[in-house]
């Protein structure tokens, strides 16, 4: 056997401790070696092995400490993980400094500095919660673009007991925009998995109100090194911290106003409508509806109300359960009603437990609201007017609104229960972004389905998805 000289170009990554200073180059290896089929097969694997590194760049993510968690796994799994932080509420949290980048540009200067860390760090996977905010956006473009992989993750579509795991997008992002009933049935005829039922106790509220508010405190007294820092959202980061910190204090005494009122309602004995409220500043809201302020959904609802529900019938107005007053919306609601005549039968909730209302309700209706999720598994007719992953023909209605609220149509509950199943059987997985036990619940799965070639949904359709774990209580 003769000796052959192979010459190779071979990427090498040189890592210092800090994340500034890293360089990649490129160099020629004179290898000698005689030709042997075993000896060959092991330097292929070997090569392809090198070659096929993953890198993950963490972007923003839930308030707390969820993705450091995250980060420290994909790391013992042996992949390289990078943080990209833009205010002291992100760094706060993020307990690895060798792989926090801390961003200190303007907005207009992000876009170059992503692609830029894209190239020095050889990203092959970014990691980000929620798609829509401008920085998320921008880096979901470029990582299109360059055909890296991009793992979304949002709150549960089925709140609070899953949390959602998608790639390329979520909400009026997702893949499930374009899925048809009958294309999940075909992918569930391959999974004999029964869908578990939620638990019967609350999620993890308390601890994403105490993390928002410690969040928006570093934000507003440790954010020096953040001079370009802006938030997502109109208000002023002070703001937001009071905001959380009233919130926080006042859920004791609000608890109970909750349960008063809820109360009246269900002793009332009359026939009654629910109108789901969503926070005004969420994406879901701000990106896929047609409306620009809360006040336009009210005004719509009570108007179709007004006009077409039964005399003897009310509409109950309940508040997203994190409503922190930024929104007037108890009084809007009071205006509205005095406008349209129907004062006496219009009642406002203040946020928390929806299955006690929806035992006794008639129909509900919605902007986006994953609660018309809980609706729409209890049966009850519902109206969505954004896009929402849920908006499917099969069970939700197309009446105008004062005809859906005199005579509304009932939703095809098996499809319904198909979709559900469907659902968990890929992007929901179960546990919390909040409590401690939430995030061990959620960390048994998602790591592994962040490193799985395909995506939940194709790998439900192939049939390679791995078996689901039942529904445990996570706080």
């Amino acid at each position: 056997m003769v000796p052959i000289s192979v010459i190779i170009p071979v990427n090498i990554v040189v890592l210092s401790r800090k994340p500034a200073c890293i360089t990649q180059s490129h160099i020629f290896v004179r290898v000698l070696r005689l030709i042997k089929p075993k000896s060959n097969q092991r330097k292929t694997n070997m090569t392809a092995h090198a070659l096929d590194k993953r890198v993950f760049l963490f972007l923003q993510g839930p308030h707390g400490p969820f993705f450091n968690r995250l980060g420290k796994m994909l790391r013992t799994a042996g992949t390289d993980v990078w943080r990209v932080g833009f205010n002291a509420g992100d760094r706060a949290f993020w307990f690895h400094p060798r792989s926090y980048i801390p961003y200190r540009g303007t907005s207009e200067e992000w876009p170059a500095t992503f692609a830029t860390l894209l190239e020095d760090k050889g990203v092959t996977d970014i990691v980000l919660y929620g798609d829509t905010r401008p920085i998320h956006a921008t880096a979901v473009d470029q990582a299109r673009a360059r055909g890296l992989t991009i793992h979304v993750f949002e709150e549960g579509y089925m709140r609070p007991y899953w949390v959602t795991y998608e790639r390329g997008g979520t909400n009026g992002n997702s893949r499930l925009m374009d899925m048809s009933i009958q294309q999940m049935q075909k992918a569930l005829a391959k999974s004999d998995m029964e869908a578990p039922l939620p638990p019967g106790h609350w999620g993890d509220m308390r601890q994403h109100v105490f993390y928002g508010a410690l969040y928006h405190w570093f934000v507003m007294f440790r954010n020096g090194d953040y001079r370009n820092f802006r938030p997502h959202r109109d208000l002023t980061v002070t703001k937001e911290f009071q905001l959380y910190l009233k919130r926080l204090l006042l859920m004791p005494v609000q608890a109970i106003e909750r349960r008063l009122a809820t109360l009246r309602i269900r002793l009332g004995g009359f026939p009654y409508h629910l109108a789901l409220l969503q926070l005004e500043h969420d994406s879901s809201f701000q990106k896929h509806s047609p409306f620009n302020t809360m006040s336009d959904f009210l005004e719509r609802v009570i108007d179709g109300f007004a006009k077409g529900a039964p005399q003897h019938h009310h509409l109950v107005v309940k508040a997203h359960p994190l409503e922190d007053g930024r929104v007037p919306v108890r009084h809007e609601i009071k205006r509205l009603a005095g406008l349209h005549g129907v004062s006496d039968r219009v009642h406002f909730v203040r946020g928390g437990k929806l299955a006690q209302l929806l035992n006794d309700a008639r129909t509900a209706v919605t902007v986006n609201s994953t609660a018309g999720q809980q609706v729409l598994w209890r049966g009850i007719p519902l109206k969505v007017f954004g896009r929402a992953v849920y908006a499917k023909p099969e069970f939700v209605s197309d009446q105008p609104l004062a005809e859906f609220f005199n005579a509304p149509s009932r939703p095809d509950n098996l499809a319904y229960k198909d979709f559900r199943r469907f659902l968990l059987e890929t992007s929901q997985l179960p546990g919390g972004f909040y409590s401690a036990r939430g995030r061990t619940q959620l960390m048994r799965q998602v790591v592994d389905m962040m490193l799985a070639p395909e995506d939940p949904y194709d790998a439900l359709e192939s049939g390679t998805a791995a078996p689901r774990q039942q529904l445990r209580l996570v706080n």
